[in-house]
């Protein structure tokens, strides 16, 4: 019997943007209480996307507590998103490397009403 091989899907890049707690060691600045990333992530799907973001976050001693998908670079413009130059090209970089790529770290500081 041979077993028909299924074609590979091709990887795309997904934009994740992941919302991290505060964790010992995890490199967020004094005083945060965590951080949102924004992130390029190699998958065949979102879901693997997510799963392998996940992963590698999680093994930098980060936090991950959510994480919200925008779709791939051509669903991301099928919607009018306008894709500047430098984000290309670290999607283009993770889908080479098959990596995730965090392209933006912004820390959350608890504001102090008084």
């Amino acid at each position: 019997m041979s077993k028909e091989k299924k074609p590979k899907k091709p990887h795309q890049v997904y934009t994740l943007l992941v919302e991290v707690g505060r964790k010992d060691g995890d490199g967020l600045p004094e005083g945060a209480t965590g951080a949102a990333l924004v992130c390029y992530a190699s998958g065949v799907d979102e879901a693997e996307a997510v799963r392998e973001t996940v992963a590698i976050l999680k093994q930098a001693d980060l936090a991950p507590l959510d994480v919200n998908g925008y779709g791939s670079l051509e669903e991301r413009l099928a919607e009018g998103h306008d894709i500047p130059g430098d984000e290309r090209t670290l999607m283009g970089r993770a889908l080479k490397e098959n990596s995730v790529i965090v392209a933006q770290m912004t820390p959350f500081f608890d504001e102090d009403p008084s």
